[in-house]
């Protein structure tokens, strides 16, 4: 037949001719499920339609819309299609075919589904399910024939087009074949995935289950029964049976909708036997097509049939449960998520959890000891364990005891800069410090040392970065003391009613995070001066720019000589601002290896958007001068002069050194990823990991042992004789790898455990001190960056820059989603760090989970003059991308709207 397909007749090459929906019945047939008889009328009988009634030329001109037209225009270009088709005539000899396939289905008005297969449906990359129109329960040739016309004109529904347009799709690129399909007597029906959507778990089938026809599931006129079966065991794991009202049935054409009886409505439409027999065949069809499946099934008194199997798109990366109980590792102590912790907003990576608790304990232990006496802090005392992977200062209960005690000495040794603390400190020992280890360590070339060194050399640079973060602590207070000392003051003693807020006097500084912002917005001053280069990195994507930038060759669009003069200017931001972290554990990239960030940032300036921070840095430092210089007038040689000038010098001089130090806690941290990845590429010859990166996922403990078996030498493949470790394959299945030698042994594929483990745990709310109790909130709740308790509808936070500002909330989890930031958004996440400043630029508001009025976020926020509440708590949680809220940085409350519609 030159027009029909069977269904036992299909492939997996024959998409073109019988569209995703056609491939998948196709599969399902070979994966030896049962499936209701059926045929595919081809993409030639649609072409053969197109063509007997000269429909190319107008459907081509009225579909030619691009993906920002308004869907108003996408409309009207549909319903004129439409006319089309159903004024046309369909040719005779299709209409043959059409007519005996129709009648091998059996008797001569059986009852038959009409569904649309597009040659861009139901693929791996993209879903287009519900972008064209099917047909349920019809009978006789001139219905078929009406509803093959129909599913052939729904090709061009205004959805249909703007979708297409969206994804890249051109109007020219795509056809639709009919799926014709015997309908059954479905008691029951529904939709069964082979992972579970929801968290990404491969192992878990979930299944939707209603009553009557699997419509009413697929169109979401009832909530339907959820099922999880354990995909390997069928087990069922959890289910939800729902007050189902409604169910589709058969009418005499077509379906209709009709109440469940009342005894049927709470009634389980599955029992757990005739779930996991679904799941078995579940997984039967997912191991078939060898990705993860979205099936619509359908019960009878025969049993289960299948009706169609689609790829699940954008499925999430397996993830465990989140947890519900925070048990503490250590009992007698307390636990609470401040200082270093703020810049550690999600769980920890393995290694890195183990590297940085013992590094923070012994920093802490040393401060300690010089500032008041070495007997105050013992071992165990303190340190930075992790609770299901949130990292926690601990403090014995005995050593917050004797602390507490001491804290007249800490604060004296404070003002004094004993033990290398404060500013001075920081100015004359710590930094220059850290910056000589990080000078050492960099002189030596990362591919030539020892697996031992590497080790050795990663340990050394946390160490240091500890201690200088430990220093770097003594600085905060003095800036918070500084500035609340001031505000305190000017508010109480000096401001009148028309003086400006008391921020106005700290405003227009230069900072590290404010210098590396105008060395961006220079560099695409810059470009944009060039002929030719600010359209051609404007034409590439900032991955591509990145990428580009690492490997040295221009990407493609780019002529090299405009190349050649924009690369170095670029390296020599990255050399100098580069090591800023996004997050301070080293699994997450800092821009010195990957710039895409920045280079969003960079095309937001070339584009001519955004205000130049050179001229917003001048406007403040003259408010700022023009306003001291009035109230100091004012004030006279009086002691509320010299007190009001004494207090804002101190103040002004302490917030930029906070800024530049905390800009400098990464310094180690591109040598130290450069270290990891080498150790993690050797471990990938050796066929202990997948891949290189996996090596952050390793504990501490099963790292060295891979080192000390010789396993991360420079280019060996071997394993030593009698060293612990699984024969090594020369094309090994790394699952099967294990290291014998450590404590005990691990499996190569508990890296996938444990990734699955934390994408599970990045989903909790850490609380903010442990264990939790109203004594505790009482006690130290106030001292906490982030709030623990909030209202409905409004999100209570901490006013940390001043204004008001209604606008779409863009949340962003981390440097991979700085892409989707649009100018005008407000900015939501966990925290910012230094490195997210460039995206102030952009942001109509801040809001985050964590932070308080002196910290980076606030900082950065009132320079912009932009709202800022912080510490929320829940913000990130609570707050849906492109959902409108109202950001009140005055009273510290976030107001939210209804989510966007999806």
């Amino acid at each position: 037949m030159a027009y029909v397909k069977h269904f036992d007749d299909v492939g997996e090459g024959d998409l073109a001719a019988v569209g995703g929906k056609g491939v998948g019945l196709g599969g399902l047939i070979r994966a030896g499920v049962p499936v209701p008889a059926g045929f595919v009328l081809s993409t030639a009988a649609y072409a053969a339609f197109v063509e007997a009634n000269h429909l190319a030329a107008g459907i081509q001109e009225l579909a030619a819309l691009g993906p920002q037209a308004a869907m108003q225009d996408y409309q009207q270009a549909s319903d004129r299609i439409r006319t089309l088709f159903t004024g046309g005539t369909m040719p005779a000899e299709v209409a043959a075919e059409l007519g005996a396939a129709y009648q091998s289905l059996g008797h001569g008005d059986a009852a038959v589904a009409v569904r649309s297969s597009a040659t861009a449906e139901d693929l791996a990359s993209a879903s287009f399910a519900g972008q064209q129109d099917s047909y349920l329960n019809v009978h006789g040739r001139e219905s078929l024939a009406t509803a093959v016309t129909g599913c052939w004109a729904s090709l061009w529904t205004a959805r249909a087009m703007a979708y297409r347009a969206r994804e890249g799709i051109g109007p020219a690129s795509v056809r639709l074949a009919v799926v014709v399909q015997r309908m059954i007597g479905a008691d029951a029906a529904g939709v069964m995935f082979t992972a579970n959507p929801a968290n990404g778990r491969r192992d878990q089938i979930v299944i939707s289950a209603a009553w009557g026809l699997g419509e009413s599931v697929v169109s979401g006129t009832v909530t339907p029964d959820n099922i999880v079966v354990d995909a390997v065991t069928g087990h069922v794991l959890s289910r939800r049976t729902a007050d189902k009202d409604v169910m589709t049935v058969y009418a005499e054409q077509g379906t209709r909708v009709q109440p469940v009886p009342q005894e049927g409505r709470s009634q389980q439409v599955l029992d757990d036997p005739e779930a996991a027999a679904l799941a078995r065949y579940g997984a039967q069809i997912g191991d078939h097509f060898g990705a993860p499946q979205d099936i619509e099934w359908a019960r009878t008194g025969d049993g289960f049939f299948f009706l169609q199997s689609r790829p699940i798109t954008a499925l999430p990366e397996p993830a465990a449960d989140p947890p519900d109980s925070w048990p503490v590792p250590y009992r007698n102590g307390l636990y609470f998520r401040a200082s270093i912790v703020e810049q550690l907003p999600d769980p920890l990576s393995p290694l890195f959890a183990d590297l940085i608790d013992g590094a923070v304990s012994r920093s802490l232990r040393v401060l300690m000891g010089e500032a008041v006496g070495k007997n105050v802090i013992h071992d165990g005392d303190v340190g930075l364990p992790t609770v299901n992977g949130y990292a926690y200062y601990y403090y014995r209960n005995r050593a917050m005891v004797r602390m507490l005690g001491r804290t007249p000495a800490a604060m004296a040794a404070l003002v004094r800069g004993k033990a290398h603390m404060g500013v001075t400190g920081w100015r004359e020992f710590s930094h220059p410090r850290y910056e000589r280890i990080v000078a050492d360590w960099s002189a030596k070339l990362v591919g030539k040392l020892s697996g031992a060194e590497l080790l050795e050399g990663v340990q050394s640079l946390v160490d240091a970065c500890a201690v200088y973060y430990t220093a770097v602590q003594s600085i905060i207070p003095i800036a918070a003391t500084s500035e609340i000392s001031f505000r305190a003051y000017y508010n109480k003693a000096v401001r009148r009613k028309e003086d400006p807020p008391a921020v106005t006097f700290l405003l227009g500084y230069e900072s590290e995070p404010i210098r590396a912002e105008k060395s961006l917005y220079d560099l695409a001053a810059w470009a944009r001066g060039v002929p030719g280069l600010a359209a051609a990195l404007l034409g590439a994507s900032a991955k591509m720019l990145a990428d580009a930038q690492r490997t040295g060759s221009p990407p493609a669009g780019v002529d090299p000589a405009l190349w050649l003069q924009w690369q170095p200017r670029l390296q020599a931001h990255l050399d100098r601002f580069g090591h800023t972290v996004y997050n301070l554990d080293f699994i997450h990239s800092v821009p010195a290896d990957d710039p895409t960030p920045l280079l969003e940032t960079v095309k937001f300036y070339l584009r001519g958007q955004g205000q130049d921070p050179h001229e917003r840095q001048r406007m403040s430092a003259a408010r700022r001068e023009d306003h001291t210089n009035r109230i100091a007038a004012r004030l006279g040689r009086t002691r509320r002069g010299a007190a009001f000038l004494r207090l804002l010098r101190w103040a002004q001089k302490a917030a930029p050194i906070r800024e530049d130090a905390l800009a400098d806690v990464g310094l180690a941290w591109p040598l130290i990823r450069r270290m990891l990845l080498e150790l993690g590429q050797r471990l990938v010859e050796a066929a202990v990991i997948a891949e290189p990166a996996d090596v952050f996922w390793l504990r501490h403990r099963e790292l060295a042992s891979a080192v000390d078996f010789g396993l991360a030498a420079p280019r060996t493949r071997e394993a030593p004789e009698n060293s612990g470790i699984q024969s090594v394959p020369e094309q090994p299945d790394v699952r099967a790898v294990a290291i014998t030698g450590a404590d005990r042994p691990v499996r190569a594929d508990a890296v996938e455990e444990r990734k699955m483990l934390w994408r599970g745990q990045l989903k909790a709310a850490a609380p903010q001190m442990l264990p939790e109790s109203r004594l505790m909130e009482r006690a130290f709740g106030s001292m906490m960056p982030a709030r623990s308790q909030q209202a409905d509808g409004i999100i209570k936070g901490i006013g940390a820059s001043p204004g008001r500002i209604t606008a779409a909330a863009r949340v962003l989890a981390g440097p991979e989603d700085f892409g989707r930031m649009a100018p005008g958004d407000v900015l939501v996440a966990r925290i910012t760090t230094p490195a997210w400043t460039p995206l102030f630029a952009m942001a109509s508001a801040v809001v985050t989970d964590v932070g308080g009025p002196l910290s980076h976020s606030s900082i950065v926020a009132r320079e912009y003059g932009i709202p800022a509440v912080l510490g929320t708590g829940v913000a990130t949680q609570r707050i849906t991308s492109g959902q409108r809220i109202h950001v009140d940085g005055d009273a510290g409350t976030v107001t939210t709207e209804h989510p966007p519609a999806t």
